[in-house]
């Protein structure tokens, strides 16, 4: 699979979609030609990258396998993302902080499906 393919696949995996819902969603007449960009098999145009990006609300550079610091930061996990986190303020982060902070991000995650 190709790193396009990949992401894709991911993406869509990860809303719990099929492919055939994005087939529809973003206009292709057959789910067969959205799974060979999936595969690696082919690769759409210039106008459909931009439906797809717009579908998984990132940006085409992510699709195409380019990384922006706001991509690097998305993909993030919390534990990840906490442990960049020095200080707020000016201030240190203390563990107490870092925990409450993980709390609740893990709740807004669960909650914003």
């Amino acid at each position: 699979m190709s790193k396009f393919g990949d992401r894709l696949t991911n993406l869509r995996e990860n809303k719990g979609w099929s492919k055939t819902y994005v087939a529809k969603t973003i206009g292709l007449s057959s789910m067969q030609t959205y799974a060979n960009y999936e595969y690696g098999r082919r690769e759409p145009d210039f106008e459909t990258v931009d439906k797809l990006a717009n579908l998984f609300n990132v940006s085409t550079d992510y699709l195409l396998g380019r990384e922006s610091k706001a991509d690097k930061v998305h993909n993030m996990s919390v534990e990840e993302a906490l442990g960049t986190i020095m200080s707020f303020e000016g201030k240190p982060v203390t563990p107490h902080d870092q925990k409450a902070m993980k709390d609740l991000l893990e709740s807004y995650l669960r909650n914003r499906q």
